[in-house]
C-alpha cells in the first residue's frame, strides 16, 4: 500500500476517533441514558466538548476532498514522493488541528489547519504534474 493510501486510512481512523472525546464528555455531563436516547432534550456541548465537536466536523469536511485527491493520485498513477509527503502533512496537520482545537489554542490550530491544506495542495500538484 502506498504512503498516500496509508495516510488516507489513518485519516479515516482519526475522523472516527474524533467523535469519542466530546461524546464521552457529554455522557459524563448528561448521562448515558440521555445520550443513548433520541437526544431532543440534550443541551449543546460547551467548552472543550463543543470545540471537540467542531474539530470532528471540520475533519469530516476536509476528509472528503483529501480522499478524492489521494484516490485520483492512486488510480492515475500520480502517487509520488510529493503526494506521499503531502498526505503525511495532511494527516499530521489534522492531528495537530484536533489537539490544538480541543485544547483551545487558536493560532496553533490555524497553523495546523494550514499544514493540512498545504498537504492537500501537494497531492493536487502531483496529480497535475502527471
Amino acid at each position: 500500500m502506498t504512503t498516500d493510501l496509508t495516510m488516507l486510512v489513518w485519516s479515516a481512523v482519526l475522523c472516527v476517533v474524533l467523535a469519542l472525546p466530546y461524546t464521552l464528555g457529554m455522557i459524563g455531563r448528561v448521562g448515558l441514558a440521555k445520550m443513548a436516547g433520541n437526544r431532543h432534550d440534550v443541551p449543546e456541548p460547551e467548552g472543550w466538548m463543543a470545540r471537540g465537536k467542531r474539530a470532528h466536523y471540520n475533519m469530516i469536511e476536509n476528509l472528503a476532498p483529501f480522499a478524492a485527491l489521494v484516490l485520483v493520485a492512486h488510480v492515475t498513477g500520480a502517487a509520488s514522493p510529493t503526494s506521499a509527503l503531502g498526505a503525511q502533512l495532511f494527516f499530521w496537520g489534522r492531528v495537530g488541528h484536533a489537539v490544538t482545537y480541543i485544547a483551545g489554542i487558536p493560532w496553533a490550530r490555524t497553523a495546523a489547519f494550514a499544514v493540512s491544506v498545504v498537504g492537500m495542495a501537494m497531492v493536487l500538484v502531483a496529480i497535475l504534474a502527471k
